[in-house]
């Protein structure tokens, strides 16, 4: 085939740094990495805001309202096929001053001491609440599903909670079943069924409509308390270890520099006043929060899924987004599919890879498009799935695989940007460049902080060497843990530095690569915790296990477990069954493994374990983890990298069969 499309090639992206010295240094021994997209950057200082008049996410949201000249801001669908219904910037903030006036109407005080809560989907009452609480400098607390109802009763009762916007009856109810001591009102977005009513009455709850606050403010028409940069703009609690949530306390000046620094790395492709975004993930994560916020600043528009995943294709075709923030497993679900429809015909599998290795040519050079003879051909369908007119997609929260990566900048022709980040960073830590093609890399710090790694000889990880614990300080990194100064010390050392518990790479570009976890807590494909030792404890309970190790990896979806059955319980139950063998013949024996794999999942279910916690597949192996095999300290706790290494072919079988 002759004709490549090549007639109708966009210009390449101009790199804007030298693709093969990313990051620049500040002198001195701790070998500190920095952004080379903030001149200061190199003389210790960070970027916090672009302009002296936006320094706060109240004022940032009135200056999209200018830029725009009160163009489209929120859009929500009233169901599948039904068109998108625009609410303007001028409307979205008198009604978030009229909500804000509503609340202070129903005994909330002023002030960054009340806190709010809100437990909703994505919608545009989120963003009206959360602009109506910034009206009156207080601090918003989101609630999600995933917390389950003792974590949201504990964050309500420590954060002192009188308020929760709460977005229907399903959820008003599972905030009831707890009725927390602090909680006095919900507000209901959706209507609620009277026996709801009277279930919160009897509990010394009020439910009262997310309208009749709006009419109340509006007759009350309190003044503002705009926010001041230092202030307190929200507490958001994460569920990634034992124990209760911790709440995570970012100030409007920690998402200011956020937002602030991907645009200024992103540049010329940064959002614009004429971007759509569409609002998929839960906007209770920082991720999402950012980049809807970055959007406001800008004067773009955010259109709102529908609240089912199954109809988010549906979604994006009505609404057509240019921007878009996704996460791993959406991608790796488009790539699935692109390799389900090619592998029952050798035609389109032929095409494909021809695609895919022309596009990928063009990627090296700079080349990003939708244009292609290429695009027409093989990938059309999948671009207008996405809406046809993506732009810009920034991915976060989990690693994403390599090859995939690579596909979706091929297949969706815009530029794909990859983030590392965390909540107690305000989201983002570092991000790949544009015009950089290579995966498998987080990219550079972003302008607000910088990087340096500290060593971990437990682990073997030296900072000499260009491996360590990944630190991070600048402007935005939380003000500490709420209520919980213990884990802030353990966290924040006493010069400002975060120590995040990943330990990461620097390669010879200056790029960073997060390589493993300093505590053994690591997160799954579609972004949910697992701490192996909790779920170890456990499975030891079986009366037929004597050692077990979990494993999972942060690409795959599910968990596994290497496993050394009890000689003595096992041999005896064979006996019983009339199985022979010795114990390495039974560790192979099919009955053997799926009695010991029922038995710890009972034990699992048991203990309250969910779905993302309970192994789907156990290798058994007959010789005990010891000191002398080097699987044991001295102190007889699990050298986890070392069992790591030692099973890997048999972790890899596992994996190989599940998928």
């Amino acid at each position: 085939m002759a004709c490549c499309g090549c007639c109708n090639s966009a210009p390449p992206i101009t790199p804007p740094i030298d693709m093969n010295n990313q990051t620049d240094f500040i002198k001195g021994p701790e070998m500190i990495r920095v952004s080379k997209f903030y001149k200061e950057a190199k003389n210790g200082k960070f970027l916090s805001y672009f302009h002296e008049d936006t320094k706060t996410l109240y004022e940032g949201f009135r200056r999209g309202a200018k830029e725009s000249n009160n163009g489209p801001c929120i859009g929500w669908r009233e169901g599948p096929g039904k068109p998108y219904i625009w609410a303007n910037y001028n409307e979205t903030l008198l009604r978030a001053k009229n909500f804000g006036s509503g609340l202070v109407a129903h005994g909330l005080s002023p002030g960054t001491q009340t806190f709010v809560g809100i437990y909703a989907q994505n919608c545009p009452e989120w963003v009206i609440t959360e602009q109506a609480v910034y009206c009156h400098s207080m601090v918003l607390v989101p609630l999600y599903d995933t917390l389950g109802p003792d974590s949201c009763s504990f964050i309500i009762n420590q954060a002192d909670i009188s308020i929760v916007v709460c977005e229907d009856d399903k959820k008003a109810n599972l905030l009831l079943d707890k009725s927390p001591k602090s909680l006095r009102k919900l507000v209901v977005v959706k209507e609620v069924r009277p026996a709801t009513y009277q279930r919160a009455k009897n509990r010394g709850v009020d439910i009262v409509k997310f309208t009749d606050v709006e009419l109340l403010g509006a007759q009350k028409d309190y003044p503002q308390t705009p926010p001041k940069a230092q202030d307190l703009c929200t507490v958001c609690y994460t569920s990634g270890t034992t124990g209760n949530p911790k709440g995570v306390m970012l100030t409007h000046e920690n998402v200011m520099a956020a937002l602030c620094s991907v645009m200024a790395q992103l540049g010329p492709h940064k959002p614009n006043k004429t971007d759509v975004l569409l609002s998929f993930l839960p906007l209770a994560h920082m991720l999402e929060r950012c980049c809807e916020n970055a959007v406001y600043m800008v004067g773009g528009a955010v259109g709102f899924f529908g609240g089912d995943i199954k109809n988010l294709a549906d979604d994006m075709r009505a609404l057509r987004p240019t921007v878009f923030p996704a996460v791993p497993r959406l991608l790796n679900r488009l790539f699935d599919r692109a390799q389900q429809e090619i592998s029952g015909s050798c035609l389109k599998r032929t095409l494909f890879n021809m695609a895919m290795s022309a596009k990928e040519s063009e990627l090296k050079r700079g080349i990003v498009r939708k244009n292609s003879l290429w695009d027409k051909l093989v990938f059309r369908k999948i671009q207008e799935g996405m809406g046809g007119r993506l732009r810009l997609m920034v991915v976060g929260s989990a690693p994403l695989a390599g090859n995939v990566l690579t596909f979706a900048r091929c297949a969706l022709g815009c530029l794909i940007v990859e983030g590392y980040g965390q909540t107690e960073c305000t989201a983002p830590v570092t991000l790949t460049v544009q015009g950089d093609h290579v995966p498998e890399h987080v990219g550079p710090p972003v302008p607000c902080n910088h990087i340096k790694l500290v060593d971990v000889p437990e682990m073997e990880y030296y900072a000499t060497q260009g491996q360590g614990e990944i630190c991070v300080k600048g402007s935005n990194v939380f003000k500490g843990y709420y209520k919980d100064p213990e884990k802030t010390r353990e966290t924040i050392d006493s010069e400002g530095w975060h120590h995040t518990g990943d330990v990461g790479q620097w390669l010879p570009n200056g790029t960073l690569k997060i390589i493993d976890r300093r505590k053994h807590i690591f997160k799954l494909s579609q972004g949910e915790y697992i701490v192996p030792e909790k779920i170890e404890n456990i499975y030891i309970r079986s009366q037929y296990v004597e050692q077990v190790f979990v494993y999972g990896e942060s690409l795959k979806s599910c968990i596994v477990a290497i496993v050394v059955p009890d000689v003595d319980v096992v041999k005896c139950w064979a006996l019983e069954n009339k199985i022979p063998g010795t114990l390495s013949v039974l560790c192979n024996n099919p009955e053997v493994k799926q009695l010991i794999l029922q038995d710890m999942v009972a034990w699992g279910k048991e203990a309250g374990l969910s779905s993302f916690e309970q192994i789907k597949d156990i290798y058994l192996h007959p010789d005990p983890f010891s000191v002398q095999n080097g699987l044991l300290t001295p102190t007889f706790k699990s050298k986890r990298p070392q069992i790591k290494s030692y099973f890997k072919p048999q972790l890899e079988d596992m994996y190989k069969i599940l998928m």
